[in-house]
């Protein structure tokens, strides 16, 4: 399997012919990515990880394109019929020929008064685990984690705890796209440290940037 991060929390994983696209929203460059992708994951509505309009132009293009969503998602495309499917905790279904299970219910909290969003996360051919914007742990081994790096939402804290619970075979950071450079070394040092002590390598791959998974 490739796993391609274009930008920000979007992802493309590839296996042979095979190409699904996680999370293109309206920080990533996915363009070319949604022409070509055979699937689209959305983990929840927010912007910076469901770019709406993007997503209706792919699939007005594309008319065997499908998406797979939480549930707020889903309901704001319900004009698009059965061509966007709604998953939810512990489903487990076949995406294009991978094998796709779903974990996780909520985002992290944003406010005190206010209830989350939905969010759900994919476990891809039991290889790759996007969890979104939430810090679900799976109840099966995750061989390489796409691991939040920054949030309005997450503390360094919250990092070391994470990695800790779900201790990924590797993990390559995402969600990284409101860091400027210095933010990036300082994060890119904990992503480090946090590796470290499981004894894996934990780094950030570079916007457009690829790597090929071998066993972890």
């Amino acid at each position: 399997m490739r796993l391609t991060k274009l930008g920000h929390a979007c992802v493309q994983l590839t296996e042979d012919d095979r190409t699904i696209l996680i999370d293109p929203g309206s920080f990533s460059e996915a363009g070319d990515a949604l022409a070509a992708a055979d699937a689209v994951l959305i983990t929840h509505e927010h912007f910076d990880h469901f770019d709406p309009d993007a997503l209706r132009a792919a699939m007005a293009e594309r008319p065997a394109l499908e998406a797979w969503t939480s549930r707020a998602v889903a309901e704001n495309l319900a004009d698009l019929g059965g061509r966007v499917h709604q998953v939810g905790h512990g489903d487990a279904v076949t995406i294009a020929g991978f094998d796709v299970h779903v974990y996780g219910e909520d985002h992290e909290l944003m406010h005190p008064d206010l209830p989350p969003v939905p969010n759900v996360g994919f476990l891809v051919d039991g290889e790759v685990f996007h969890p979104g914007d939430a810090l679900t742990v799976p109840s099966e081994p995750v061989p390489t984690l796409c691991l939040p790096g920054n949030a309005p939402w997450m503390r360094a804290l919250d990092l070391y705890e994470y990695t800790r619970a779900v201790r990924p075979g590797r993990a390559f950071a995402i969600h990284d796209g409101l860091l400027n450079d210095i933010g990036l070394q300082v994060m890119e040092r904990v992503l480090t440290s946090a590796g470290d002590e499981l004894g894996k390598e934990f780094v950030r791959l570079a916007p457009g940037a690829s790597v090929d998974l071998a066993a972890a």
